[in-house]
């Protein structure tokens, strides 16, 4: 493990660092500055500079689980009908393989391999360009595996909290409602009640605890159905409650929707 941790850093690691999970909204969030990016921005002050992130988004879904093990993640542009200036924004963090192969190791339980044929995807670079602007923290992703039951995701996060106590910050990416087929492309309408109360139940749960009932979707009435068409974007949050200490504090540190339908609420352990 210590071979993944000898990039400089300008700020002490403490002894635990937290998780987070970030719900990242729209692309466009990696270049605009609002409500939603100021909070990231302080976030990212208060957090400090850790001494490297693991990343889940919900935009590597993958069949399996993979971690990528790049010396030099590209950043991937992976949505489509954006400005031309979106395109041209780079992240150029530097990966971290001996880091890679440690999540490996550590799931190995999971079948878990190294690829180094993906990177960073918008997931993960857009809400990192305002938490650590500079990209001088070694960043490494870990694929959500689209064939496991959800409990697995609390179970891969419980693997890797030990990470947590190394200095490696965990990042979930994602969004606690995202329904595409039910926006407000033009944001005016307000945002709907059904979404307003299962963004509020999923946190009040996690404040409680209670991970395995968000990791249930038999526990979601017809909010949550709504709330959660595909699992891609809520599985995040489940991989970061899964490293859930029992003396973490968990915090809510953002709220917020876009376009009615796609909740940008961000909660923090420890």
């Amino acid at each position: 493990m210590a071979n993944s941790m000898q990039t400089p850093s300008t700020h002490a690691a403490p002894s635990r660092q937290p998780a987070v999970f970030l719900g990242h909204g729209s692309p466009m969030n990696a270049m605009d500055d609002n409500v939603h990016t100021q909070a990231w921005h302080a976030l990212g002050a208060r957090l400090g500079k850790p001494r490297a992130i693991l990343a889940i988004s919900a935009h590597w879904y993958t069949r399996g689980t993979f971690v990528t093990a790049e010396a030099a993640p590209q950043t991937i542009h992976d949505f489509g009908g954006f400005p031309d200036a979106l395109y041209q924004l780079q992240y150029p963090a530097p990966g971290a393989p001996a880091l890679a192969a440690d999540v490996v190791q550590r799931l190995g339980d999971f079948a878990a391999a190294p690829r180094t044929d993906w990177g960073l995807d918008h997931g993960t670079w857009s809400v990192l360009r305002h938490l650590y602007p500079d990209a001088d923290v070694p960043v490494v992703q870990l694929s959500i595996d689209a064939t496991r039951p959800w409990s697995d995701a609390l179970r891969i996060g419980t693997a890797l909290r030990g990470l947590r106590e190394a200095g490696v910050l965990i990042l979930g990416s994602g969004g606690i409602v995202h329904n595409l087929s039910r926006v407000d492309w033009q944001g005016r309408a307000p945002t709907p009640d059904w979404a307003l109360g299962f963004d509020r139940w999923v946190a009040d749960k996690a404040l409680a605890g209670e991970d395995a009932t968000l990791a249930d979707p038999s526990t979601f009435d017809a909010a949550g159905r709504l709330a959660v068409p595909t699992p891609d974007h809520y599985l995040p949050l489940l991989y970061v409650l899964g490293t859930r200490f029992a003396d973490d504090t968990t915090q809510v540190v953002h709220t917020g929707f876009e376009l009615g339908t796609i909740s940008l609420q961000a909660l923090q352990l420890g």
